[in-house]
């Protein structure tokens, strides 16, 4: 490596050697040539960029689990509530003489003044076949 040595004339190099464009030396004068506060600017700005893009992300991954989570909630509430209209209509059935009437002929069960008839052809086979099952939760 040859040593370039800045003219005599110059009074601020007397002697010093002068960086050469391209070598490692003259970079690192280029790069302290530059503030320091803009480099550390530079890097604040870039971490903030990153830090925004990270809470975007985290905002709409929020933003689409929690609307899923909700619509799931509703359709639960909504099968609950039934449920509650189902039990709320079994209680007052419980106590009304027509449907346990009603519900004693399902499970084939007779008055004691009727006759029993029994049809050979399109029978069903259990009593509680001819009769509509409410399921309750």
């Amino acid at each position: 490596m040859e040593d370039h040595r800045a003219p005599p004339s110059s009074p601020l190099s007397v002697g010093r050697p002068v960086a050469v464009r391209g070598s490692l030396r003259g970079r690192w004068r280029q790069w302290q040539r530059l503030p320091v506060t803009l480099i550390v600017a530079s890097l604040l700005l870039g971490l903030g960029i990153v830090q925004l893009a990270f809470q975007l992300g985290n905002t709409a991954y929020r933003s689409v689990t929690w609307t899923r989570e909700t619509r799931e909630t509703r359709v639960r509430v909504a099968a609950l509530e039934r449920d509650v209209m189902v039990l709320q209509e079994a209680e007052r059935s419980a106590s009304d003489p027509a449907y346990l009437q009603e519900l004693a002929r399902c499970q084939g069960f007779v008055g004691q003044s009727e006759t029993v008839v029994v049809a050979q052809k399109g029978a069903p086979r259990t009593p509680g076949e001819n009769c509509e099952l409410v399921r309750l939760p």
